[in-house]
């Protein structure tokens, strides 16, 4: 039989589990806009019986406060992770393509572009060609074209600013990963020095802050978390309350329980693409040097982003196939290679680096010069690398025959891409501009010269690029015509370089082949960055070519000061093809094109991923989010629920009264 008292132990307990509950609703109206906050609940349960050996078996004992959980559901915890770092992936793309659209526009007011300035230049050439002797008329289209050479060279600047930017910001986020998977480490070990020997997850506001973490490192790259118990060895089917948690990237360890694996950045030593700043970061594994594999087919997150605009080539670095380099003995020359079959042959798109690095089956080469040969048309057939370190033995039979890759190959129009555009149009703008000044005379009757060259920033000298880089005809010049060393127009191939050489019966030289070096004053040389009028030009205006040299054409010679060139020139602007298929003119609308399309598709992506987040948010919400209206029920009912134990006790007391006050014997 049950003791006279039991009934205030009843109502005891109950007292306790409601004060508990009252305690735990405090907490959630609290923590009501707390970020990360998950509802936690009192868990109650029915309390032993006790056996009492009366017939009806056994008395309940009131109610048992067993614990104080929170109410989350992982199934939404791992989408809502998945979306993150797809989220993140397309922000932060959508945040610099955004910057790069802004560089391209062309308002003829605020902001003058490449449309505005390229038409102002080819308006002063007309008034060239009325008064082609009036040096103040010269001044003014020269002033010009030095104001198209800045814009290059300002957009170029800018791009190159905003490389650097996202590098910077590569090395931050760097940081951010190692100081949040610490801080998951040092969680972990919290969690489980509070839940051992506990059977039940009790470190509600520890495990909140670890999926906060988690939340914030999904968003930068892509996780897989996992938690699982630690069963007791000597007994399997015991749960220790411990757990064993891990977070992997690309299948390697990120937080392993209690250790995480650190990662680092380190600075390239080569560039990948030619017009990259110095030092752009790697990242590798700390422990073990290995590379960091922002490229995995399943990694998204910021950082991926990052990488794609900052180094993002459109996949227009070179490749081809490897081969070994005779050494002119019968053996292997170790410290060369070539590369045929290459997926660039024109100089104007040439985009590797002067030093670089060449990948053979997984294998990297670092190189520090290159050759490029041409055939007969110019065109480029194979590159010859002069490796800083000769192949080792081992690796020689795995060269021939195998795919080679300089730099590295990102399906991304990025900062690297828009670099390589405007260098491709800057030099196909100067070669053609430059074929045509260099075929006529200036006002002094000397032979004109480049007028646009590559101007180094470091030794302050100006690439004048020598006859043997101006090959193939000039379509722009419709009257054949003779240059003073008596060659037509057609000879002026890559003569210092050729490999062969001709002479007809009139004794017209046809130089076939050559080798464009990356140390020469060749078009390679000339960007965007550096492209610019040449000074003996914009000094002496004279010496801006508009007659035609005709010493050995039989027609009368017309005098110096005749604009024969400037229809030429004029063509240049939009009668010509001269980049990517279309003409001059059409350079920005080409660039812009390919700006807005990567522009709004991330900003389409993010809109979509955003959308995504917040349904999935919502319903994670919907399980772990704190109700106010909910919380003030609960208020109600628990309150109601302590009075009516509290009214128990009260009851008791009376009865207790009566029993040993008024009863007597």
């Amino acid at each position: 039989m049950s003791s006279t008292f039991f009934g205030l132990n009843i109502a005891k307990s109950g007292l306790n589990a409601f004060q508990a509950s009252i305690n735990t609703t405090a907490n959630n109206i609290s923590n009501v806009q707390t970020k990360g906050y998950s509802k936690q609940v009192t868990n109650l349960s029915e309390s032993y019986a006790l056996r009492t050996f009366q017939r009806y078996g056994s008395v309940s004992t009131g109610v048992s406060t067993d614990s104080v959980t929170r109410l989350r559901d992982q199934y939404y915890n791992t989408k809502y992770w998945e979306n993150q770092s797809s989220y993140g992936f397309y922000n932060q793309k959508s945040y610099y393509m955004k910057q790069i659209e802004e560089y391209f526009k062309d308002d003829d007011k605020t902001n003058p572009g490449f449309s505005t300035v390229f038409s102002k230049m080819f308006n002063s050439m007309n008034r060239v060609q009325s008064s082609a002797g009036d040096t103040s008329v010269r001044n003014e289209f020269i002033s010009n074209a030095s104001e198209l050479c800045t814009y290059f060279n300002f957009t170029s600047n800018r791009l190159s600013e905003l490389q650097s930017s996202c590098n910077d910001e590569v090395k931050s986020t760097v940081d951010t990963i190692n100081n949040i998977s610490q801080k998951i480490a040092l969680l972990n070990k919290q969690i489980n020095l509070i839940e051992t020997g506990q059977g039940q997850p009790m470190a509600n506001e520890l495990r909140d802050q670890r999926e906060l973490l988690v939340d914030q490192l999904s968003e930068i790259i892509a996780v897989d978390c996992e938690e699982t118990k630690v069963k007791n060895s000597n007994y399997p089917d015991m749960d220790t309350g411990a757990t064993y948690y891990t977070i992997k990237v690309n299948g390697k360890l990120l937080v392993d329980n209690y250790e995480y694996n650190e990662l680092m950045v380190k600075s390239r030593e080569n560039r990948h693409n030619q017009s990259d700043v110095d030092g752009l970061y790697d990242i590798q594994w700390a422990s073990t040097g290995m590379k960091f594999d922002v490229w995995g087919t399943n990694q998204r997150g910021s950082l991926r982003g990052l990488f794609e605009i900052r180094d993002g080539n459109d996949e227009q670095n070179l490749k081809g196939t490897a081969e070994l380099v005779d050494d002119g003995n019968g053996g292997t020359a170790p410290a060369m290679m070539r590369i045929v079959y290459p997926s660039n042959t024109d100089v104007d798109t040439m985009n590797l680096p002067e030093q670089g690095v060449i990948t053979v089956n997984g294998t990297e080469y670092a190189y520090d010069g290159f050759e490029a040969q041409t055939d007969e048309n110019g065109k480029i057939v194979s590159y010859t690398f002069s490796l800083e370190n000769p192949i080792p033995g081992s690796k020689i039979g795995k060269i021939a025959g195998n795919p080679a890759v300089v730099g590295s190959t990102v399906n991304f129009k990025g900062i690297a891409y828009y670099q390589n555009q405007m260098n491709n149009f800057a030099r196909s703008f100067a070669r053609a501009f430059n074929k045509i000044s260099k075929s006529g005379q200036d006002l002094n009757g000397d032979a004109g010269v480049a007028f646009f060259v590559a101007k180094d920033k470091v030794t302050n000298r100006e690439g004048d690029f020598a006859p043997s880089d101006v090959a193939g005809d000039v379509s722009a010049v419709d009257t054949a015509y003779y240059k003073a060393d008596g060659t037509t127009i057609n000879d002026l191939r890559e003569r210092e370089h050729a490999t062969s050489s001709t002479t007809d019966a009139n004794g017209n030289v046809t130089y076939t082949g050559g080798v464009i070096r990356a140390e020469d004053d060749t078009y390679y040389r000339l960007t965007a960055s550096n492209f610019t009028v040449n000074s003996v030009v914009s000094y002496d205006p004279s010496k801006l070519a508009t007659t035609l040299n005709r010493v050995y054409n039989k027609q009368q010679e017309p005098g110096q000061d005749a604009a024969d060139l400037v229809a030429a020139y004029s063509k240049l602007e939009n009668k010509v093809t001269l980049y990517r298929g279309g003409t001059a003119d059409m350079f920005l609308q080409r660039i812009y094109a390919d700006v807005t399309v990567d522009t709004e598709e991330s900003e389409n992506f993010t809109s979509n991923f955003k959308n995504i987040q917040q349904a999935i948010e919502q319903q994670r919400q919907s399980i772990s989010g704190v109700d106010e209206d909910e919380e003030a029920m609960n208020l109600v009912k628990f309150q109601n629920a302590y009075n009516l134990n509290a009214k128990v006790i009260s009851t008791l007391t009376e009865m207790y009264d009566q029993l040993i006050l008024n009863t007597g014997v």
